[in-house]
């Protein structure tokens, strides 16, 4: 039996919403412009683990917090999404901004946040629907959709979902790659760092197929269809013990523990702090495939440098003109990359140019960094200095780097290695100095770990 008065704002902050995330992204990654945008701009195959933490963390902005918040991050969508657009493979133009795209994308999100609801036993009555929807569309109506995008109550949802999944979703390569492939071969998420890399290797065969019974499973049956896969016996009862177990159990736990705050960081004392270990290999070839490969092709393109400034951006709340600047910066960065290192010329570098052009001696050239590199630091200092005193502060320092995967010993460490002469605060020199050295791999810095978003 649901509560009374259950909010959908409430239910969202759930924690038992991560048995429904990758079924989440799989509807999502089902329509075209989606997908077409996830294959060229995303950097979900490197860094899956950021894509769910950016997926739920917008959601509970959108829908928990207060109007101001809503609207710092309605603007600074607008401002990702008049990025995602192109031509696909299959010569089809998308652009992120689609109104019935769009539409969908939200949609997906209050209706995973319902099926979480049912499949626990707890499902929401049809009263309780029509509350929970009504509070969704007020939220929503920031995103000023055009008239008839979206229901106009719950109860017309199911048909609406039937209809799309028939008209408009497909099984894209971006859907596939989500539920057959990202899985098995995902980087480790740092809070598994015991498993160290050969127990992840085995842990992440199991948890893919676990996670592709579970998501087909609880997949609209319309989308199953769609995607032409099956819904085993073995699949259904994996999906009704977890499903029915977290339903059971987290309504029984304290607030404290049965929710998630918007912006949560983890409690220090929780967990101890452990400097990073990584035996993988070469400094160069590990830093092409954890930093510059950001969208996990083993190519560096403009799609990967635009994905670094995203991240820069999207940890600041940056007006239009000074998250333009930082785009700018990075994309005249990856043209000197691609002048210095394409070496075949097709408009890509791939491992072995970047490691032989650094080999060489390019990243020591004090033109080729002035060109490049030099202008794409200087406006991301520029874009975290505040208050335009010319020194970052710890405060304005943690608003880049301090997300919720950074433990706050490492944020203080990193804070330290820049801050060479020990003041307390980090200059423009010292600033470009330190991320000169990791952004040419001359030197390991966790100060570099939020900002490029490493697993």
């Amino acid at each position: 039996m649901a509560e009374p008065g259950a909010s959908f704002r409430r239910d969202l902050s759930e924690w038992r919403i991560v048995l429904v995330a990758w079924r989440l992204l799989v509807l999502q990654a089902a329509d075209p412009v989606v997908g077409a945008g996830m294959a060229e701009h995303s950097t979900y195959r490197a860094h899956p683990w950021r894509r769910v933490e950016h997926t739920l963390g917008s959601g509970r902005r959108l829908f928990y917090q207060d109007a101001e918040t809503l609207r710092r991050e309605i603007a600074r969508l607008e401002r990702a999404h008049k990025r995602i657009r192109g031509t696909g493979p299959d010569g089809r133009p998308y652009d992120a901004r689609d109104a019935a795209t769009r539409a969908w994308v939200l949609l997906t999100l209050f209706e995973c946040v319902a099926e979480m609801r049912r499949l626990g036993g707890d499902g929401y009555d049809a009263a309780q629907l029509e509350e929970a929807y009504a509070e969704f569309r007020t939220a929503v109506a920031a995103f000023d959709l055009p008239e008839g995008e979206l229901p106009a109550s719950a109860k017309e949802l199911p048909a609406y979902f039937a209809r799309y999944a028939r008209e408009r979703l497909e099984f894209t390569e971006a859907a596939r790659h989500l539920l057959d492939d990202l899985l098995r071969e995902a980087p480790r998420p740092r809070r598994l760092w015991f498993l160290g890399d050969a127990g992840w290797r085995v842990v992440r065969g199991l948890v893919a197929r676990l996670i592709r019974e579970l998501t087909v499973a609880d997949l609209p049956p319309a989308v199953r269809e769609r995607f032409g896969v099956v819904r085993t016996r073995r699949a259904a009862l994996l999906s009704a013990v977890l499903h029915r177990g977290a339903g059971a159990v987290v309504p029984l736990l304290p607030d404290r523990l049965r929710y998630r705050s918007p912006e949560e960081r983890s409690d220090p004392g929780t967990r101890r702090y452990r400097p990073r270990r990584d035996t993988r290999g070469p400094r160069l070839d590990r830093f092409f495939r954890e930093v510059l490969d950001q969208t996990g092709d083993g190519f560096v393109t403009v799609h990967d440098l635009r994905a670094m400034a995203h991240n820069v951006c999207w940890q600041l709340e940056l007006d239009e003109a000074a998250e333009a600047r930082v785009h700018e910066a990075f994309d005249s960065w990856w043209e000197q990359l691609r002048a210095v290192m394409d070496a075949n010329g097709d408009g890509r570098v791939s491992r072995e140019e970047f490691v032989a052009a650094t080999l060489a001696g390019c990243d020591r050239d004090e033109a080729y960094l002035e060109r490049g590199l030099l202008p794409a630091l200087r406006a991301v200092f520029a874009a975290a200095d505040s208050d335009g005193s010319g020194f970052l502060e710890f405060d304005e320092y943690r608003a880049v780097f301090g997300g919720p995967r950074v433990h706050p010993a490492e944020l203080s460490h990193g804070f330290r290695q820049l801050d060479t002469d020990g003041d307390g605060r980090i200059t423009r020199e010292e600033f470009l100095r330190g991320f000169t050295e990791f952004f040419t791999a001359r030197a390991d810095s966790v100060a570099g770990a939020e900002l490029l978003g490493r697993a």
